[in-house]
């Protein structure tokens, strides 16, 4: 079941499943050659990761995430993060570090490991505070913040522009002056997307 929760997740992940679609149990067993109870268990598992929806008596499907939506996920991600950077000022945190390597690495890969590079180096920032509530309060936000990175591929059609942002944002946190970064970080025009 994880192989199937993995391919699936990269697929919505890298926009080759549009927001919207349905992922109909019975055409995702025979895609894969799986049984429908294991395309229910990595359905569900993705429906509880926030990566697909579930409604009583419909398919699971993509959700759409509008301007929006985005708006006021860094409406509400913001004070999370400048707690964060408050917390990191001059500090180096190695765990996003790797994560920025590894981003500079895929840019030219598919979306959807940028994806996950991006998030693991978020993710590392808020885990380096060391507050287990920050970190759940934040775990909420990531299934969304993904769903909404996956709508920005348009945004950055130069995948090296947000390797750049982040490696601003690291390096001002290191200075001590992470908070107008964050701010700057989580305020963007997101264009046509």
């Amino acid at each position: 079941m994880d192989a199937l929760v993995d391919a699936l997740r990269k697929r919505v992940l890298s926009g080759e499943i549009e927001p919207g679609a349905p992922l109909p149990e019975q055409e995702i067993s025979a895609l894969y050659g799986v049984a429908r109870p294991t395309v229910r268990e990595a359905l569900a598992a993705l429906v509880h990761e926030g990566i697909l929806r579930r409604e009583r008596n419909r398919s699971a499907y993509v959700p759409v995430i509008t301007a929006q939506d985005l708006d006021d996920l860094m409406l509400v991600r913001r004070p999370l993060e400048d707690l964060m950077a408050q917390r990191l000022a001059g500090r180096r945190v190695p765990a996003a570090e790797a994560a920025l390597e590894r981003m500079a690495r895929k840019a030219a890969g598919p979306w959807s490991e940028l994806v996950a590079e991006h998030m693991a180096l978020h993710e590392a920032l808020i885990e380096a505070v060391g507050s287990p509530r920050l970190e759940r309060l934040y775990a909420v936000l990531a299934a969304e913040t993904r769903l909404g990175l996956v709508r920005l591929r348009e945004t950055y059609e130069d995948r090296d522009l947000l390797v750049v942002e982040h490696h601003a944002l690291l390096d001002a946190i290191a200075a001590g002056d992470g908070r107008a970064a964050v701010a700057e970080h989580l305020s963007h025009s997101w264009g046509a997307a």
